[in-house]
């Protein structure tokens, strides 16, 4: 980990960033096709709590790029394979292994939710949502959506994927939501939001909302 006024240049490698990224490649392929399948398929990783072993240069960009010692990976299936092995704990973002955790910089969310189909079920209108790691995540009970207000005073969404890892909600996809919105009352509140998997996930002050448009 690098002491306090070091730069990630200045810092001692940790040992999977000493592999460079094919060494790295190879180490977290090793940790995810010899360990069981968890959920969905993917790592188990909330069962892995191996020792802390440093901060890796590697950073999620509010874009969903993924750079390493400042290059972006060009590599769909290779920002795949990291993806599943990420882990959040404290607010802060990990690469886990069962051996290593090492941590990484994401400047917002580490995914981006770039795709929305809209299908019925018994519950009726289900949103799914596809991120841009080619995950796909019915937007239900456990696997909500939550919106935050943006610098410029907008609203920005984003939806639950697993764990405590989040998907940036692309802003041409916030544009369909508000489409599909309705009012509702919530707990005596007039509120603005939309419907999916038989829940009902508040945007905004139904007023303001109305005051916006």
């Amino acid at each position: 980990m690098a002491k306090q006024g070091q730069t990630d240049r200045d810092r001692e490698p940790t040992g999977l960033d000493s592999k460079g990224l094919e060494g790295l490649t190879a180490a977290v392929n090793q940790a995810t096709t010899s360990a069981p399948p968890g959920r969905k398929g993917l790592p188990p990783v909330h069962l892995w709590n191996p020792p802390f072993c440093g901060d890796l240069d590697m950073r999620i960009a509010s874009d969903g790029t993924w750079f390493y010692m400042g290059t972006p990976i060009g590599r769909p299936a290779l920002v795949r394979l990291f993806s599943t092995i990420l882990k959040r704990e404290d607010g802060k973002h990990f690469l886990v292994t069962p051996v290593e955790k090492v941590g990484i910089r994401v400047d917002d969310a580490p995914f981006l939710a770039v795709e929305m189909q809209k299908q019925q079920d018994n519950r009726g209108r289900l949103l799914r949502f596809r991120t841009n790691v080619d995950d796909w995540v019915d937007c239900e009970k456990g696997h909500g959506l939550r919106f935050e207000v943006a610098a410029d005073g907008g609203l920005t969404p984003y939806l639950h994927v697993r764990a405590d890892l989040w998907a940036k909600v692309t802003r041409a996809l916030y544009y369909d939501l508000v489409d599909m919105g309705e009012e509702r009352m919530i707990d005596g509140r007039q509120m603005f939001g939309v419907e999916s998997g038989g829940e009902f996930f508040a945007m905004a002050d139904a007023k303001q909302v109305r005051d916006a448009l």
